[in-house]
């Protein structure tokens, strides 16, 4: 057993999470790494601003590294955020594609992989094991190598895009029907076909194909 948590151990839900690893979380020495798919990394809402207070920054006196998808970037108020957090001292990058569940490693001791949505809440793995934290680490900094520097992705100017356009560009890379897509975001065919076109525009697509395959990088 290393820091309380024996070498594997699987809890389910946030809260639990929370519970197992607040003392670890306040008590990062060197580095808090972080790789996530966007800013809502803990499917509470409570649970993300513990976790965020808990974590700190660098001006504890250790370095935090935070990759993440497009998706993050998706609207201005999470642009601002993380704006915020590189001023603060973070490191701050952009993965090329999704980045499918979140992993935290804590002072390469500790790591902290998401699973899946259940019934009973998410399921998380952690782990003090030398050989899967250092394989998690390894994996982490060669997507963080290939990743691009925030301030330097925000400068290709990625489009910045709403809620209903987000919703309707996930409709869109689903490959659904424009019938059953705009029945299932209550819009009129004629509504949901307009803001398909307005994608278009937006996105520099050619075809619904392009824009399909967007939808992988910024949904």
């Amino acid at each position: 057993m290393r820091d309380g948590v024996t070498e594997i151990v699987t809890i389910r839900g946030d809260l639990e999470l929370l519970t197992r690893t607040a003392h670890l979380l306040s008590s990062v020495r060197e580095e808090f790494v972080c790789a996530a798919r966007d800013l809502d990394t803990w499917s509470r809402p409570g649970a993300r601003q513990a976790m965020a207070a808990r974590a700190g920054h660098t001006h504890q006196g250790h370095q935090v590294r935070k990759l993440l998808s497009p998706a993050a970037l998706a609207d201005e108020q999470s642009r601002a955020h993380l704006r915020e957090l590189v001023d603060q001292g973070a490191l701050v990058r952009i993965a090329s594609a999704a980045l499918p569940h979140e992993t935290i490693v804590i002072d390469r001791r500790l790591a902290i992989l998401a699973g899946l949505n259940g019934p009973g809440g998410r399921e998380y793995t952690l782990t003090t094991a030398p050989t899967l934290v250092g394989g998690v680490c390894a994996l982490f900094d060669a997507a963080w190598d290939a990743a691009t520097d925030l301030k330097a992705f925000l400068r290709g100017e990625q489009p910045q895009l709403d809620t209903v356009s987000r919703t309707v560009l996930r409709a869109l890379g689903s490959g659904a029907t424009d019938e059953k897509a705009a029945r299932e975001l209550g819009m009129s065919l004629r509504t949901y076909r307009r803001r398909v076109a307005e994608l278009l525009t937006t996105l520099d697509a050619d075809s619904r194909f392009q824009a399909g395959f967007r939808a992988g990088e910024l949904a």
